[in-house]
């Protein structure tokens, strides 16, 4: 069992940046891929990125390329996703989840473990 807390969340003015955090209870952290997902109200929840559980391999959504990086420290049993260059349309809570896999998974209802959600407002 993994639970997952995530931080950082804030109102920030395009352009600006964010770190957001996710902290990972239990010993086994470093086995599972790790992913960050987002969801705007009335919109399903989209992918955001994943990294594996060595951080070996990482992927994005094409909206967040080049903007933001996933990253994960498991002495710490965090990962991280840092935003650059907001967006108004970044805008929505943003969930880390958790799952074991070989591959790097973008749907969100394949991963086992979720945190409560962290909210990004971009404003214009």
């Amino acid at each position: 069992q993994v639970q997952l807390v995530e931080s950082g969340g804030g109102l920030v003015q395009a352009g600006g940046s964010l770190r957001l955090s996710c902290a990972a209870s239990g010993r086994t952290f470093s086995t599972y891929n790790m992913g960050w997902f987002r969801q705007a109200p009335g919109k399903e929840r989209e992918f955001v990125a994943a990294i594996t559980w060595s951080g070996g391999r990482t992927n994005y959504a094409d909206s967040v390329k080049g903007r933001f990086t996933i990253s994960r420290d498991n002495a710490k049993n965090t990962v991280y996703l840092q935003m650059s260059s907001l967006k108004p349309e970044d805008t929505a809570t943003y969930y880390c989840a958790a799952l074991r896999s070989i591959a790097i998974i973008t749907t969100p209802r394949a991963y086992d473990y979720w945190g409560q959600g962290t909210q990004v407002t971009v404003s214009s």
